[in-house]
């Protein structure tokens, strides 16, 4: 058969390259509207659950168990129940009808219950309701730092770096796991470099993570992972139970912290149940809320390419978004890992949390070159910082980025670097040289990094830690180092953990106040309610470097 050249043309297209498949209901892959999937039920007796979608309390798993005995509101639970569900979908994207409204029916929902609503609505639609449903009003963005050196020096750099053009939150983790220690306290110096009062992590195995976070490390958490399934949950030596243990042990310490969940983990795993994806997460999210989180990383994450290869998988990784909105929770919207091929693809996908705003549009902006990124790689990374800024501009949105000039960034990064290198010393770490001060300002990733001793620095990384450092000598050191200005903002970092205002629910910290949904809620009601872009705000966004000003033409 003579092959046409137009298809020829389109066969070599990136989009191409990626991996689709049939839905599969049986198996878990299908993202919404499974056949399979219960339908919504409830029945309460002396303010107990007793029926739950369609299975009574003697049929609960542990996974039901929880959710009915602590993540719905019983009291209006069958009200809500029987209430239509196409209604509640309207209410979503009604801007007569306040979140709190909604919340009223929300919190009430079984996971079956949130399903059957979401079916009802269009990515459109869905949009809509995320603009009203986000819990604090100002959307923000988070990026990861990371580099395949583990070097710190280049982490607090590109820290400084990502802090300056408006992250509010970064997140690092390891290569090498005993690296943990000094990548949290260069991304923690960098961060308070390019702007005090930026949020910090280390994503690592639970307990390592914790310590950190104990020791002053680091501010808040998000890698505890729950899952729909009780075969997938048991299978990581967890349940409901420990994670709600776990999620104490961060906020007694002062610690913020969220779960995180998304659709296509239970398939990868090979026990979805023959659920759909969307109705897995549901239960991951009411767990969440259950235990008391003030937060979810959700929007598939780090299994994006299952719900990317299915029909209307982008679709549901909305819906969950929105889910977890609707449960009141704080929503990092993945937008991290890649998962296509296709540049167009890319922006697709992110834009249906770009234009609504989300509490953190990216739960992983990666802020080095993707071959730097231990996350397996982001759907965006630091060449595309410019476009990023330029869609902002052309839709007049804040994805929570803000164009930069080079001299700062540089000074920036000189500065992030130039206090390791101080901060080095004082804690008696192998030396950090100038030559490695200087590649860190300029380089653009980790292949113009200056290779160090591994063993040298891993032994000296298990000594200082065996002394019981805290953030305490850090603020010591820097101020004998001669950066008294980020050992005050660390000091003030610690302050706040002690005060604890930032484990309310979407809180970051603007020039050391805390902005969360308790001070400052969402009150989208319609046109020129809620958050809008203007004044310096829109200054910032659009005043682009590349930009000809009106003397010049």
């Amino acid at each position: 058969m003579k092959k046409s050249k137009r298809f020829e043309v389109l066969a070599d297209r990136p989009v191409n390259k990626d991996g689709f498949v049939e839905e599969w209901p049986e198996e878990g892959l299908i993202a919404m509207n499974s056949p399979l999937d219960p339908k919504p039920s409830v029945k309460v007796e002396n303010g107990v659950i007793v029926e739950m979608d369609g299975k009574a309390r003697d049929q609960f798993d542990m996974i039901d168990t929880f959710i009915a005995d602590h993540a719905i509101i019983v009291d209006n639970a069958e009200k809500v129940c029987g209430t239509d569900s196409l209604k509640i979908a309207r209410m979503l994207c009604d801007i007569n009808v306040t979140r709190d409204q909604v919340l009223e029916y929300t919190l009430s929902m079984t996971p079956a219950k949130a399903v059957d609503v979401l079916n009802n609505m269009t990515v459109l639609e869905m949009m809509m309701g995320v603009t009203k449903m986000r819990a604090r009003k100002q959307p923000s963005n988070q990026a990861h730092v990371t580099n395949v050196k583990d070097s710190a020096v280049q982490i607090a750099a590109d820290a400084a770096e990502g802090a300056l053009r408006g992250f509010d939150e970064l997140e690092t983790t390891v290569g090498v796991g005993r690296f943990a220690p000094t990548n949290a306290i260069g991304i923690l110096i960098g961060s308070q470099v390019g702007r005090p009062g930026v949020l910090t992590q280390c994503a690592l195995e639970e307990a390592t993570e914790l310590q950190l976070g104990m020791r002053g490390f680091t501010a808040y958490a998000e890698t505890i992972s729950v899952y729909g399934t009780e075969q997938v949950f048991t299978d990581g030596d967890d349940t409901p139970y420990s994670k709600a243990f776990l999620a104490s042990c961060y906020a007694s310490r002062g610690l913020k912290m969220r779960f995180t969940s998304g659709s296509g983990s239970e398939v990868l795993m090979g026990f979805a149940d023959g659920k759909s994806m969307l109705y897995l997460e549901s239960r991951c999210l009411f767990v969440t809320k259950g235990a008391g989180s003030q937060g979810t990383q959700n929007g598939s994450v780090s299994c994006v390419g299952v719900p990317g290869a299915v029909p209307g998988g982008v679709r549901e990784i909305l819906a969950e978004n929105l889910l977890a909105m609707m449960l009141g929770l704080e929503c990092a919207s993945s937008n991290d890992q890649t998962f296509t091929h296709s540049d167009l693809r890319k922006v697709a996908r992110s834009l249906m949390q770009m234009v609504p705003g989300t509490d953190f549009i990216c739960s992983g902006y990666s802020s080095t070159p993707n071959y730097d990124n231990m996350f397996a790689g982001s759907n965006w990374d630091a060449e595309d910082y410019d476009d990023w800024n330029v869609i902002q501009r052309d839709l007049k949105i804040d994805a929570g980025l803000r164009p930069v000039k080079e001299d700062e960034v540089v000074a920036a990064r000189n500065k992030a670097a130039r206090a390791m290198q101080g901060l080095f010393k004082e804690l008696g770490l192998p030396e950090i040289t100038d030559a490695e001060v200087e590649a860190a300002t300029y380089a653009h990733g980790s292949k113009e990094i200056i290779d160090r001793n591994s063993v040298e620095d891993i032994k000296a990384i298990e000594q200082m830690m065996n002394r019981g450092v805290t953030a305490i000598d850090f603020i010591k050191g820097l101020n004998n180092a001669g950066f008294p200005d980020i050992a005050e903002s660390i000091f003030n970092m610690t302050k706040q953990k002690v005060a604890g205002d930032y484990l309310h629910t979407s809180a970051i910290i603007k020039d050391w106040h805390v902005i969360s949904a308790v001070n400052q809620p969402n009150d989208y009601l319609g046109p020129m309610t809620g958050y809008q872009v203007e004044g310096k705000t829109w200054d910032d966004i659009k005043n682009i470097e590349r930009a000809i000003a009106a003397t010049d033409i």
